[in-house]
């Protein structure tokens, strides 16, 4: 069985490593900061064998350099990053402890920006800064039409699709999913529950991508109650029109 757990770093940002039941290989998923990854491979005596990674910015691919040149894992991600030697684009597949991914070109936080799915019991999704629990990314790079598109491809994944995110963000993002969807009933038994973990310390990631559906208000933008509330902050003609507002007022909520 495959296990994924994750390496708090930086602010708040989760490095997943991926590991098969008590076995001393191991995969990491971008890895921000070297630190906390080297004290676990020293202190459990591990194998990095390969590391995984969505985009450039270098939250997620700071400790890469000290990791391939300590350890000389399998580097797989987009092009034109430092480090990568695995390069890959939409549709493309790789291979990592006895699990196939298959790589999603998911643009729109950054150009560069991929995921990685593999189906399966559960299904995993790696899915960077693109989708967040209860949230997306930041169009940094990228147009609001390119992350809608993006969106809706990983909407259209298994309900029980695991969502592995790279931050925790989740408190922030459901606050703001309520006052977008704030008659969604759904959204207060989430947050309650997130809330609760966070108040023992705990991630509240993954999320389930089913969940996701019902409660990310920017999975939602074709919904009724998602356009009346978001037609005070801009233009909703449209799924795309509302989930661009819906962007716009998350960045100065």
């Amino acid at each position: 069985m495959l296990s994924v757990t994750p390496i708090p770093a930086l602010s708040d940002n989760y490095i997943w490593l991926m590991r098969q039941s008590d076995a001393k290989r191991i995969v990491v998923v971008d890895p921000g900061d070297a630190a906390p990854v080297i004290e676990l491979i020293e202190r459990e005596a591990l194998t990095l064998d390969a590391i995984l990674i969505t985009h450039h910015h270098h939250d997620h691919t700071g400790g890469l350099g000290e990791l391939k040149q300590r350890y000389r894992p399998h580097v797989y991600g987009p092009p034109d990053i430092d480090g990568v030697d695995n390069v890959l684009a939409d549709g493309d597949q790789c291979s990592v402890l006895g699990r196939r991914f298959e790589v999603i070109a998911t643009p729109g936080h950054t150009l560069d920006h991929i995921s990685y799915f593999a189906a399966g019991i559960p299904a995993l999704l790696f899915c960077g800064d693109t989708l967040f629990f209860g949230g997306c990314g930041r169009l940094f790079e990228g147009s609001p039409e390119q992350m809608y598109a993006s969106l809706k491809r990983l909407a259209e994944l298994p309900d029980d699709s695991l969502v592995f995110a790279a931050h925790e963000y989740t408190l922030a993002n459901l606050r703001f999913a309520k006052a977008a969807d704030p008659d969604n009933p759904r959204l207060d038994e989430v947050i309650a529950q997130c809330q609760a973990l966070r108040d023992q310390h705990r991630p509240t990631l993954p999320s389930h991508l089913g969940t996701e559906r019902d409660i990310n208000p920017f999975l939602r933008s074709g919904e009724p109650a998602l356009q009346a509330t978001a037609a005070h902050h801009g233009e909703t003609d449209s799924p795309l029109a509302t989930f661009a507002t819906l962007r716009a007022w998350k960045d100065n909520f």
